[in-house]
């Protein structure tokens, strides 16, 4: 066990000679020029020159469940909003993940490889862009077109088409012989942002998405039993299912209670979708970064939907599409409903800002504007932390529009964060431990390295701990260093500044500080940016009758906030402590005082989401 006697004494040394000037964030030279260009801000609002690129995409595609190929067309107006003129295009070919011989860092089983996505024609509003000028690395397509001119709209068709996965399913493939998750399955333009430029990340399997806001209009054909669930609104509900599955889906979007759209009995009497060999299905999304859908052909459907927005009477409606032999799924349409709730009216507190979200039965666990692919999971609570983090993308990516690719902190962190108060929730018996211990065992290691590190730098352990746990810790002790209504109305000025944008990891922080009213420059240089350890410990204990005083010592560098649990004989506990400003001026030690109610048994430092690489030292005993 540490001497702490002897190492009070040279941190109380220390501390008297910390200097109180005002800490500044750490900038490298690329964002830095983003203030310089007026793109972006010190103060953290979007710059005057601030500017993004768009699309609006026409998408026809054709999927054949027996065959699995995937095959159309996509119609691209694409609108050069920067002030450079592009002399290059970067497009991206996500299906390529499965192409022979791609970068990837997950396996892949050698019946799913394919000879990756087939461009079959390319053109430049009506000119033919041969082959020669374009070059596909793995999942990214670069082509030489037409120069496109600042504040230029230019348009571009591309047919293709590739196999979809059967196994293998990272985010995407085959979930059965008759259920389907196809998601990245269209060329789409890639990020020209005012940082990198190009987004030229590729894509190998871990690190997840950017792309920008657009309009979508998606054809999606199969055959004529199966239904079809995707991003965005079905704009011709009476052309591919029966009336009476009209009228269900009508009442659904209008009503509070479950509604049971599809049954086991109606998939017996196979009367659901318009008895043709094909249907169509057509679906519009605007303002969102992607596009998925779902196909099944032997899939029930529970739908619910609630006021998001009390002010404009706005509905969301909440889908659930699972194969009924998977029982659990069953309360999976009130775990979703309930994330939808407690999303728009208690943390973060904003209306869901999507018309729907689907939660469709598959084979992973993962996020797509408007929809989740959720495997099933036996225990309840399972299924809730999953089904609530999951949902809780909703905001953060997609509404939010970060850059996964390289900050995955800023979504992963958020849901993770979303998880661990949206849970108990739903179950008040849940206490979400999602993370915690994978922080405490790996503090100081080699591998444990600042969470500002880019994603695709990040090997072992902190590939999930600075994406997840670690970031989730940080935006929690702001949450309770601020309080609830500082800290809502300092997300609520990040929110409104950058939804729809594509907000970068200062441009948070700046947010932040401006929404509180408050510089925590030296928290977010803390926790986000250094590295340390997050260790205290119980130094001494000293009382005057019942009035104590508890002694405690940041051993490590990395701040965390100090609660004390108090245990009686009696059996009765009081709790007291401080919010993480209490290390705000570099001190090494604090104090806690308290008024004890009775006979002390123990004193506990830390609760459960007080990370601590040590806790031996963590209880005292009189």
């Amino acid at each position: 066990m540490i001497n702490l006697k002897k190492l009070l004494s040279v941190v109380l040394l220390f501390g008297s000679a910390v200097a109180s000037a005002q800490v500044v964030l750490p900038i490298n030279t690329t964002l830095q020029k983003t203030y310089t260009k007026g793109t972006r801000t010190p103060g953290g609002a979007p710059g005057k020159n601030y500017w993004q690129n768009t699309a609006n995409y026409t998408i026809k595609v054709n999927f054949d469940p027996k065959t699995r190929l995937v095959s159309g067309t996509v119609g691209i107006d694409y609108v050069n909003n920067s002030p450079d003129t592009l002399k290059r295009v970067t497009f991206k070919l996500y299906p390529n993940l499965y192409q022979k011989g791609a970068a990837r860092d997950r396996g892949i089983s050698p019946n799913d490889l394919t000879d990756g996505v087939d461009i079959k024609s390319m053109s430049q509003d009506g000119q033919t862009l041969d082959s020669t000028k374009r070059r596909i690395v793995n999942t990214n397509m670069s082509v030489r077109p037409k120069a496109i001119n600042p504040k230029q709209t230019t348009h571009f068709d591309i047919a293709y088409a590739y196999t979809l996965n059967k196994t293998s399913h990272i985010r995407t493939g085959q979930v059965d012989d008759g259920a389907f998750f196809i998601a990245y399955f269209f060329p789409r333009v890639a990020v020209y942002d005012d940082i990198d430029g190009w987004n030229e990340y590729p894509y190998k399997g871990s690190e997840e998405f950017y792309n920008d806001f657009c309009h979508f209009n998606a054809e999606i054909t199969v055959p004529g039993d199966y239904q079809v669930w995707a991003t965005g609104n079905l704009k011709n509900a009476d052309e591919v299912y029966n009336p009476k599955y009209v009228k269900l889906i009508t009442t659904a979007n209008t009503y509070d209670k479950v509604t049971d759209i599809v049954t086991e009995a109606d998939l017996a009497a196979g009367d659901i979708t318009k008895k043709n060999p094909t249907n169509t299905w057509k679906f519009e999304a605007d303002s969102v970064t992607d596009l998925a859908f779902a196909t099944s052909n032997h899939y029930i459907w529970k739908a619910s939907s609630l006021v998001v927005d009390p002010k404009t009477s706005r509905r969301t409606r909440v889908d659930a599409v699972f194969n009924p032999a998977h029982k659990d799924y069953f309360e999976v349409i009130n775990y979703a409903r309930k994330t939808v709730e407690t999303m728009s009216y208690k943390f973060p507190k904003w209306p869901y800002p999507y018309p729907h979200e689907t939660v469709f039965d598959g084979l992973d666990q993962m996020e797509y504007p408007m929809m989740v692919n959720d495997n099933p999971l036996e225990q309840s609570e399972d299924a809730i932390e999953l089904t609530d983090h999951e949902i809780f993308h909703t905001m953060f990516p997609f509404y939010m529009g970060v850059n996964e690719t390289k900050y995955a902190f800023m979504d992963e962190g958020w849901a993770t964060i979303g998880e661990w108060l949206v849970s108990p929730e739903i179950d008040p018996k849940i206490t979400d431990l999602y993370g915690i211990s994978a922080v405490n065992g790996s503090a100081g290691s080699e591998q444990d390295v600042p969470i500002m590190t880019l994603t695709p730098g990040l090997l072992g352990i902190a590939q999930f701990t600075d994406n997840y746990p670690k970031p989730a810790f940080g935006y929690l002790y702001v949450k309770e260093m601020l309080g609830d209504e500082l800290f809502t109305k300092a997300l609520h000025n990040y929110i409104s500044l950058w939804h729809c944008k594509h907000p970068m990891p200062y441009d948070f922080f700046n947010t932040m500080n401006a929404g509180a009213g408050i510089n925590m420059n030296w928290f977010w240089k803390n926790w986000f940016f250094d590295n340390g350890i997050p260790d205290l410990g119980i130094s001494k204990i000293t009382h005057v009758a019942k009035n104590y005083t508890a002694t405690i010592t940041s051993i490590g560098t990395k701040a965390v906030p100090v609660h004390l649990t108090i245990y009686y004989t009696d059996g009765s506990t009081q709790t007291a402590g401080k919010t993480i400003a209490c290390w705000e001026k570099g001190n090494k030690t604090t104090t806690v005082n308290f008024t004890a109610k009775g006979t002390i048994k123990q004193i506990v430092l830390g609760t459960t989401y007080d990370v601590d690489s040590d806790k031996s030292n963590n209880v005292w005993k009189p």
